[in-house]
């Protein structure tokens, strides 16, 4: 350890406790990076758990002093390298920051520190009778600061809508150690600005979450599932644009591609026809989802179905998601290693940015597979590669910005759920334009004038 820092752990340690500063290389070597690729990262000089707020202000205090960068950390499930390290910078993970502090069910709100396990909050809120219904695919891993701090969705997010629509009020630690105290616990307010959304999504460029008020809803009565085969993809994306049309609003509704349906039955060996060029799965979780299947069954006949197969009970309709969830480990398992864009695009132009991403795969001899959140319009695309051939490493991050680049042509924006990070700086200034990227750097510059907080990442 060098001498600064030395120093800088001295420091530190006069507010921690001593099992909350971690400096053995080989141990903050594990919070370097999150789980994205081709995303450069640091070596941290120490890695802190602060317990407490007041931990948390300690250390932004001593960094200030210091002119220390610190990245907030939360289980590091990202795909945007917004988590990784830069060299010699205090690395703060919020996982010991655990405790569901209040259900209130009567307000339907909860209020919860940063470490907080979105699949733990959603078992407390259950035993209430309430849902918090963001849901990313990481659930039973990431944490609820870490969902604010990329603006997570999920699968249902076609109905429910994303993390930022449920936050209502947050606790924060700027830069120099003041704690902020943002929005409200009231089901309505329009105080001043929102300085609440603004750190929703902020990716730890704004502050250091240490506390949030969230909205909860009823729980929902469980649901059922459709699974519809198509011929092409041009008939799933009419099928998708016609039940969204017809006023349905379905708790899900998701696609699969050609390629992601033939690494689902290598690995699982469902029995998927191959002849199918897209799989689209729909659930309802209304009082009467069965007669919701019906409708959307004859919409998806009415587009070209070649199948389509309504679930008709709970047990059915887990066995219909079952290659829905298992698509990123088949896809992982076509080259050992992948890359998973996350481009949104309207409802409308879903099967043209299916078909560009095929042609993509073609012209680059890569398997692309795509897994899509219909409903929205938020595509996966997943490029596999092997990261032992440097060559078909360089085709795979070649086809990563086509995607992108094919994503804004149609009018679409470079991520819908993962957030910037280090991996989309570059195509971020590409979307937003010279004028809208000046201001959110001042932005920044308002909240953090030593430009300490996660520097390198998002602007």
């Amino acid at each position: 350890m060098t001498g600064e820092h030395h120093g800088l752990v001295a420091r530190l340690r006069e507010g921690l406790p001593a099992e909350a500063v971690l400096t053995d290389p080989d141990v903050t070597a594990s919070y370097a990076h999150d789980m994205a690729s081709f995303c450069p990262a640091g070596s941290p000089a120490v890695v802190v758990l602060p317990r407490t707020t007041e931990q948390v202000q300690h250390v932004l205090r001593t960094a200030s002093e210091l002119r220390v960068p610190v990245v907030p950390q939360g289980a590091r499930t990202g795909l945007s390298g917004a988590a990784n390290a830069v060299d010699g910078c205090v690395v703060i993970s919020l996982v010991r920051m655990d405790r569901v502090l209040e259900i209130d069910p009567v307000n339907r709100v909860a209020v919860v520190e940063p470490g907080v396990v979105n699949a733990a909050l959603s078992k407390a809120v259950a035993a209430h009778g309430l849902s918090y219904p963001p849901d990313p695919s990481s659930w039973e891993q990431c944490t609820i600061g870490g969902n604010i701090g990329t603006g997570s969705g999920g699968l249902c997010c076609v109905k429910y809508g994303v993390t930022a629509e449920y936050v209502l009020g947050l606790e924060v630690v700027l830069a120099d150690g003041r704690l902020l105290r943002t929005g409200r616990r009231t089901a309505k307010g329009v105080a001043g600005y929102d300085l609440t959304r603004l750190f929703v999504g902020s990716e730890g460029t704004l502050g250091v979450v240490v506390g949030a008020v969230l909205a909860l809803r009823p729980a929902p009565p469980r649901q059922l599932v459709l699974a519809a085969e198509f011929g092409s993809t041009a008939a799933a994306g009419e099928a998708v644009a016609a039940i969204m049309a017809a006023g349905h609003t379905p708790s899900l509704l998701e696609l699969m591609d050609a390629t992601t349906i033939a690494a689902v039955n290598r690995l699982t060996r469902m029995g998927l026809p191959e002849s199918t060029r897209a799989l689209l799965l729909a659930g309802f979780d209304t009082p009467d989802p069965a007669e919701d299947l019906a409708a959307v069954a004859e919409l998806c006949r009415a587009a070209g179905a070649s199948e389509v197969v309504p679930a008709d009970d709970e047990a059915e309709s887990e066995q219909l998601l079952a290659a829905r969830r298992s698509a990123l480990s088949a896809l992982e398992a076509v080259t050992g290693t992948t890359m998973i864009d996350d481009v949104c695009v309207p409802r409308s132009r879903l099967a043209e940015l299916l078909d560009g991403v095929a042609a993509i795969a073609d012209r680059h001899a890569l398997t692309i597979g795509v897994v899509a959140h219909a409903g929205d319009g938020n595509t996966h695309p997943t490029v596999c590669f092997d990261a032992g051939d440097p060559e078909e490493t360089r085709r795979a991050r070649v086809s990563f910005d086509e995607i992108m680049a094919l994503g804004l042509e149609l009018g679409g924006t470079i991520t819908g759920e993962h957030g910037v990070g280090v991996l989309k700086r570059d195509w971020l200034a590409r979307e937003l334009g010279p004028d809208v990227l000046e201001l959110q750097r001042g932005i920044r510059r308002v909240f953090d004038p030593l430009g300490i907080l996660n520097p390198g990442k998002v602007l």
